[in-house]
């Protein structure tokens, strides 16, 4: 019906005035029809365009997306590679401080067990490694070389059990021997009860055990107890180094251990 009206609307329009009635009566009834379909052709296009631009903003947010991401892995590198330096120039500073020969190298791998405290480094005999080597870090000592090959050494952890160096307390000079004590940190053991020794003092290596040079930073006292029986106090210390964070460490190539 809707396209009889346009055609009778359109013959209409080529018809002579004397049409008269009949043509009044033709537009009175095509022409709402026509605005009908005018209208419907309007929202069409509209909501096709509509639809064109929803298409477009959603591959632009596709686009700014993929950007944003690209951008953030751009920043996470650079951070990384900031800190990165950080580390080092801490290592760098830490070098020129110990009078033996050095060399930095990064952990690539840990075995920090209940039992075992130990961790693999990027260095071997083909740098110049050898077992009993000091490894220290930019807070302190870190542990000392007990497994080496070509390319790969193991430290054993100040933290571990079978960890034992000759360590003084810094303020009095008190000598002891520094076990490692796994989740408590370490130990100062052989100190008498005789001798004061306060939580907050610092601990230094002696350089009396042939492997480290005296004067490394270890950790500090955090608790002191004479209430035991026998002759020797109860102290633990907390280690400066973060174990769990250790990415690069030095292993200082002192000639110490070539009397072990």
């Amino acid at each position: 019906m809707v396209i009889m009206s346009l055609i009778i609307l359109s013959y209409s329009v080529k018809q002579p005035a004397s049409v008269g009635f009949f043509r009044k009566l033709v537009l009175e009834t095509a022409a709402p029809l026509a605005n009908i379909i005018s209208t419907s052709f309007r929202g069409i296009d509209e909501a096709w365009k509509r639809y064109i631009f929803l298409i477009g903003i959603e591959d632009e947010n596709r686009r700014l997306r993929q950007e944003n991401a690209s951008l953030t892995q751009e920043m996470v590198h650079h951070r990384e590679g900031f800190l990165e330096g950080i580390r080092l120039q801490k290592l760098l500073t830490l070098k020129e401080k110990v009078d033996y020969p050095t060399i930095v190298a990064r952990v690539i791998g840990r075995d920090q067990t209940s039992i075992v405290k130990t961790i693999l480094i990027d260095k071997g005999t083909s740098h110049g490694l050898k077992v009993n080597l000091p490894v220290i870090a930019d807070r302190g000592v870190v542990g000392r070389i007990v497994e080496t090959s070509s390319h790969v050494s193991k430290i054993l952890l100040l933290i571990d059990e079978n960890s034992n160096i000759d360590a003084l307390v810094q303020e009095n000079r008190i000598q002891g021997i520094l076990q490692g004590a796994a989740s408590r940190g370490c130990s100062l053991k052989y100190v008498s009860k005789t001798e004061t020794v306060s939580p907050g003092n610092i601990v230094i290596s002696s350089g009396l055990s042939g492997i480290f040079p005296k004067g490394l930073l270890i950790g500090a006292v955090t608790n002191v107890d004479k209430t035991g029986s026998g002759l020797f106090q109860k102290i633990d210390v907390a280690p400066y180094v973060d174990f769990a964070r250790l990415e690069e460490v030095i292993i200082v190539k002192s000639d110490m251990a070539d009397k072990k």
